[in-house]
């Protein structure tokens, strides 16, 4: 089953990434989760660089509670450091995960701190 899954999540994140690509001036939100964490980075894809990021995992970072609050948490401090290096807009890449549970609170976090996308 596993390798299904794997599977699966590499067609849909494959079919994602033709559309989306983040540039300068709307660069592209990238979300990773594993079991224990998740993970954001704003990447700019034309430069190959990534702006900024935050994570779970982060020294930072401190947000006991369920791991949909965590992503909410992370959500809005992604968002908070990429207003602060000057990026307003991006594009969201759910990177082939379903937008539900983690996911979605981490992008709903990211809009309420200003992050337009």
């Amino acid at each position: 089953m596993a390798g299904n899954k794997v599977s699966r999540r590499a067609r849909i994140k494959q079919g994602i990434r033709k559309r989306v690509s983040g540039s300068a001036e709307r660069p592209r939100l990238s979300v990773y989760r594993s079991n224990k964490g998740i993970y954001a980075q704003v990447i700019d894809d034309k430069a190959g660089t990534t702006l900024v990021s935050a994570s779970t995992h982060s020294k930072d970072f401190d947000s006991p509670g369920s791991k949909i609050e965590q992503s909410k948490a992370v959500g809005k401090l992604v968002a908070e450091r990429a207003i602060a290096a000057g990026i307003n807009k991006v594009v969201f890449d759910r990177n082939g995960y379903l937008y539900h549970g983690r996911v979605k609170s981490l992008a709903e976090g990211a809009r309420e701190a200003g992050l337009d996308f």
